[in-house]
């Protein structure tokens, strides 16, 4: 029964397929590919054949003609064309105008893609069209299509910033305190020297500053010798509202830093100890007036963490320079004497005493007015 069965069923088939020549047996016309048997003839004997089914021409019958010809349309149809006057206007207007860090906080412009639109409209002027977005480096159709939606619709993220404002300040201070400063005064010790900037509440930096301390890390750390140097840095300071010290991110469990981790606690305690008035009430309503940021919230904020390390922000502080030239309303105001004093210290090329100092205390500074203002929006 089972051999009449296979006979009975070579037959019909062979008669369904007859009249078609050629390796490969075309179905019937109306019928589906997937619903017909193919047939390979064997190699080796050149008797056998081997039924293989036509899945792979399912996707070729299933989209017609025309549909093809409304996806060739739609592919090749101007950028233009897909967006009103309004919104071409709006997202012109970002592109043309946008800095490296506004760009990347746009969908798909992160990393390479933002900083090849300012290189390409320094070579070649702004944006006229959307088209002519396409010509980017690594801005392809569909990348730009996305580009423009994330323009038109931006995501607004929630702000962390709420949770990490007690994290990053010590010791912890009510808000208001905070809101109602006038200016502070940003301090980073480092192995030879201090640093600090001041800078008042409308983001303006009003002085800024190193001096060395040649008795840093000299003998037995002899108290006396290091309330000398730190004195000398405190009688220099402006007057401010507050003093934020920089909490440095050295492990206890690294045996190799412990004369430096030693070193930057005596310093920070005698800036403690200088700063804050001797005869401080016992009022709960005034707040300290020396505070501790940490380091990494610092680097976290500006983006130069790797890891658990921290980068040179020689960089973030040449863009904050520039800006602050360029731009109507830059992120943060340097009087014309301090630009001058320090445009050509932070070149990567230039090794100065005090570069990587002054980049941290001033970074410290804008980082603590940013973050203050986003967490109490």
């Amino acid at each position: 029964m089972w051999v009449a069965r296979r006979v009975l069923s070579s037959v019909a088939h062979s008669r369904q397929h007859a009249g078609h020549p050629g390796l490969f047996r075309r179905p019937r016309p109306g019928s589906l590919p997937e619903m017909e048997l193919r047939y390979l003839q064997c190699t080796c004997c050149w008797r056998s054949r081997i039924p293989v089914a036509g899945i792979e021409s399912l996707n070729a019958s299933i989209s017609t003609p025309c549909e093809e010809d409304d996806n060739n349309e739609e592919r090749d149809a101007p950028l233009d064309a897909c967006y009103t006057s309004e919104q071409r206007d709006a997202i012109l207007r970002l592109l043309n105008n946008a800095s490296v860090a506004e760009l990347a906080g746009v969908k798909l412009l992160r990393g390479r893609k933002s900083v090849n639109i300012v290189d390409y409209r320094s070579k070649h002027g702004p944006f006229k069209t959307l088209e002519s977005v396409v010509n980017v480096p690594l801005l392809k159709h569909k990348s730009a299509v996305v580009v423009f939606a994330s323009i038109l619709n931006p995501v607004k993220k929630e702000k962390k910033v709420r949770i990490q404002l007690a994290k990053f300040i010590r010791p912890e201070v009510d808000r208001s305190w905070l809101e109602d400063a006038n200016s502070i005064v940003s301090l980073v010790c480092a192995t030879n020297r201090i640093a600090w900037a001041h800078m008042g509440r409308g983001m303006t930096v009003m002085d800024w500053q190193h001096l060395d301390c040649p008795n840093f890390l000299k003998g037995t750390y002899m108290a006396s010798a290091y309330l000398n140097d730190v004195s000398a840095v405190v009688s220099l300071l402006p007057s401010a509202d507050f003093y934020i010290i920089e909490k440095p991110s050295i492990s206890v469990q690294n045996t190799a830093l412990f004369p430096v981790m030693a070193h930057m606690r005596t310093v920070e305690a005698m800036l403690f100890a200088l700063l804050e008035p001797r005869n401080f009430p016992q009022d709960t309503n005034i707040p300290p007036r020396v505070l501790n940021m940490m380091r990494t919230a610092v680097g976290r904020h500006f983006g130069l963490m790797v890891g658990e390390s921290r980068t040179s922000g020689a960089q973030t502080v040449r863009r904050l320079m520039t800006e602050s030239v360029t731009q109507k309303m830059p992120r943060i105001n340097f009087p014309p004497e301090l630009l001058v004093k320090y445009r050509n210290w932070f070149q990567m090329s230039v090794k100065r005493g005090g570069g990587e100092e002054l980049c941290d205390a001033l970074l410290q500074a804008v980082a603590f007015y940013e973050l203050l203002t986003e967490s109490s929006a």
